[in-house]
């Protein structure tokens, strides 16, 4: 039962999940949400990341163990493909129905983003079209994050465009790492029509268009740390995937893009947080 559970928190990719509900709990209190209110966001984000966590390895399982991937505990044979599929079914159900804590609007916004997360899961990821769920989910985390409140304030639509510049940054660093195995194994999304370089470009664009529409959005002009933060967001990118690649899991797969992305994602948090500006 351990190495069962061992294996279910390793196949759900818990860095990126720890990450991304870390984020969407900071932006709960920077919105004004209670404590329940932020329980409730936490509680629903993570249930997506678990969902669209166990269902990327479940599917991927095959292509996994094609190129050898270690660090992936399906294909190592650490949990089995089942049981992962089924923990993905349980915490995409649980999604909405935590969701509900908030109100129905907050939702059907934190569904449809999941939907989206899976939908690159399978079929998406192999299309042109391929970074188009990343841009749509992580938009839709502060349109539920602001939904939730008491209220239901429509989101700022500069919150939403930086989120969904950032998702799609995180798609193009995050596929860098994997262009060898995703060509053995077929895998054909935007970042491998473009090539490295094109990825390495776009990615860098975005994440500091992401970072600079959270700086200039809001009312009023913008502030020192606000500047700073796009300075590290143009900084940070570069060096991490051109000097930083000794960094690697097992199996040898950099991370160091992917780090950079989460990087840039909480100075952009701990920016709106401190600057009070977010709705």
């Amino acid at each position: 039962m351990s190495s069962t559970v061992l294996g279910l928190v390793r196949a759900s990719h818990p860095e990126p999940a720890a990450a991304v509900t870390t984020v969407a709990g900071l932006l709960a209190v920077g919105v004004g949400h209670r404590p329940s209110g932020v329980v409730a966001v936490v509680l629903t984000v993570l249930a997506s990341q678990l969902a669209v966590g166990w269902a990327n390895d479940a599917l991927d399982a095959a292509r996994d163990a094609t190129v050898g991937r270690t660090d992936k505990p399906v294909a190592a044979g650490a949990v089995g493909r089942r049981t992962v599929a089924l923990a993905a079914a349980v915490a995409a159900l649980a999604t909405p129905a935590l969701a509900l804590a908030t109100n129905p609007p907050a939702a059907l916004c934190a569904t449809a983003g999941l939907i989206s997360a899976l939908l690159y899961d399978w079929p998406l990821k192999s299309s042109p079209v391929s970074v188009l769920p990343y841009a749509v989910s992580f938009g839709s985390l502060p349109a539920f994050v602001v939904l939730a409140l008491p209220g239901a304030p429509a989101p700022p639509v500069w919150l939403v465009a930086a989120a969904a510049c950032l998702g799609a940054g995180a798609h193009f660093a995050n596929v860098l790492p994997d262009f060898a195995d995703d060509a053995r194994t077929g895998v054909r999304g935007l970042p491998h029509r473009l090539g490295p370089a094109g990825s390495r470009v776009a990615a860098a664009g975005l994440l500091l268009a992401a970072t600079a529409t959270l700086v200039v959005g809001p009312p009023g002009p913008p502030s020192g740390v606000g500047l700073a933060a796009v300075a590290a967001a143009v900084v940070v990118p570069p060096l991490s995937w051109y000097g930083g690649r000794a960094t690697a899991r097992a199996g040898g797969r950099p991370v160091a893009a992917f780090r950079a992305v989460m990087l840039v994602a909480l100075i952009d948090v701990v920016l709106l947080v401190s600057s009070g500006r977010v709705v």
